[in-house]
Order: C-alpha cells, then structure tokens, then sequence
C-alpha cells in the first residue's frame, strides 16, 4: 500500500514540480523570456489547443465556404448542377423509353407484322361474343310492366335528347373507290381508294402526327395518333401538307395524292390500328 503511494506521490511531484523555460542571447547569455511552468500545465495546454484547432476545423467544414479548398469535398454548386443533371437525364431517360415504344409501334404498323383483331362495329374495344341463353334473356312480368311503363312515357317525352353510340367518330380520309379491300389473312392490313388526282387527304380524328416522311416502298407516309390508343396510317401521298409533330384536327387536311411516278392512277392506301392490332376501316369508314 505504501508502495502505490509512494508512486503516487512520485508522479504527482513530476506533474506538479515547476520549471522554467528561458531564452537566452547566445553571444550576450542575456535573458530574453521565461516562463514558469509544470507537466500538467503543458498538458492541458496543449490539451485545450487541440480542442479548439479541432472546433475551429469543424466549423470552417460544417458553415463556411472554405470546405470547399480542402481536398475531396466538392462545392455547394458542383452537388447542386449534380442533382440537376441527374433529374435531367432521369428524365430524358424516360422520354428515350417513350419515343422508342412509339418508334417500334410505328415500325410494327409500317411491316404488318402483327396479328389482327376483331371489333365490333358499335364500339371501338375488342369483345369477346359469348352465347346467351334466350330464356334468361325474357322478362318477367314485373320487368314487362315497367318497360311498358318507360315506353309509355318515352312516347311523348319532348325533351329527350339523342346520344351517340360511341365515343369517337372516324372521319373519311377521302371520298373514292375501294379497289383492294382489307384483308388480314394475306397480310393485306390496308385499303386501296381509287381518287382523283390532287385529293386532299384528310384526318380521320383529331391527333397529332408522329411521322409525315418519305419511305422507298410506300413513297410519303403519314401516321396520325388519336385518343383511345387509335392510329391512322396514310401512305403513298404526294405532297405533305402537316409536320411530325403538328396537333390536327378531325377533318383537317393532312396531304394531297397524286401520281406515283410508276404510270398507275392517284390512290391512298389507308390503315386503321387500335391498340396495335390492324382493323378493317371500312367497318368504321364509308369511302365511297
């Protein structure tokens, strides 16, 4: 036990044992400085020193600008354009993804190589035509009364107002003769009219046109987007009259026909496509 004092002691009295530090004149030997001093005040000198080297160092990091010399931290600006330009291209990454799905949807509708649906005539939506029974399809006698009931009153009704069946009209492109109907079987997915020379061709239904250019099989093309996933194609044109990209109206004339350049007569070749299926526009359109 004295052994641990007697330490204890030893190591208290080099702590706290004072000394003096001196700067002499080395020619003169005279003084120039002292100062008094232990072990334990050098140590939390330097102690101290530290701690306020390292608060002084975390808040030039943490709140100034100056962060921004010490290597490997990047700037204020530099993370801000990063974040900006990572929105950007996230972006024009999803806009890329679009443009090619229409681009391929486009491609599909140009080669035909698709496979054809059938629609029915009052709606623009495939259906599949299920067997009813005619049984359950009569009424009952409460049923009977009531539709008498409507009937009746319906008869005289001044104020009821007709509705379309559908939801969208299909406006002829043009006015002609059919010479090659539609004809899915042998890949036959558009029409031939027969018109004169210099007809304008028109748009079925409002949409935006995502490709008026020329093609070395079909000569000038125009693809004509509308609602419910509709997509009118019109090859063989002689003169474009729209951009890729131009909103259009249902109606608006969209290019003119002409003469081919291979001795045959003025005529549209025209294709109707819904949801990327191929239909028969004359179920939808009257040519004639």
């Amino acid at each position: 036990m004295s052994a641990k004092r007697l330490k204890k002691q030893i190591l208290k009295k080099k702590l706290f044992n004072k000394n003096r530090l001196v700067i002499l004149n080395e020619d003169t030997f005279e003084e120039i400085f002292s100062l008094r001093l232990n072990l334990m005040n050098v140590f939390v000198g330097l102690t101290t020193v530290s701690i306020v080297m390292i608060a002084l160092t975390t808040y030039i990091i943490a709140f100034t600008p100056l962060r921004e010399y010490i290597p490997g931290y990047a700037s204020t600006q530099l993370k801000r354009q990063a974040t900006e330009n990572a929105i950007k291209s996230d972006s024009l990454i999803k806009v890329l993804d679009q443009e090619k799905a229409y681009l391929a949807s486009i491609k599909k509708v140009l080669t035909g190589d698709l496979d054809h649906t059938k629609l029915s005539r009052d709606s623009i939506v495939a259906a599949e035509q299920q067997e009813l029974d005619p049984e359950k399809m009569q009424p009952n006698e409460a049923d009977q009364k009531l539709r008498e009931q409507v009937a009746l009153e319906d008869k005289y009704n001044l104020f009821e107002k007709a509705t379309p069946r559908v939801s969208q009209v299909l406006f002829a492109p043009v006015k002609g003769t059919v010479t090659q109907p539609y004809n899915a079987a042998k890949k036959q997915l558009y029409v031939t009219v027969a018109v004169a020379n210099n007809t304008p061709v028109k748009s079925v239904a409002a949409g935006t046109v995502v490709l008026a250019d020329w093609t070395p099989t079909n000569g000038n093309v125009m693809v004509v987007r509308h609602n419910d996933g509709i997509i009118s194609v019109y090859k063989g044109l002689a003169v474009l009259n729209k951009e890729q990209g131009d909103v259009v109206r249902s109606g608006e004339v969209l290019a003119q026909t002409g003469f081919n350049g291979k001795g045959e007569a003025a005529q549209l070749h025209f294709e109707l496509w819904k949801d990327g299926y191929p239909i028969n526009p004359t179920q939808f359109i009257n040519f004639e």
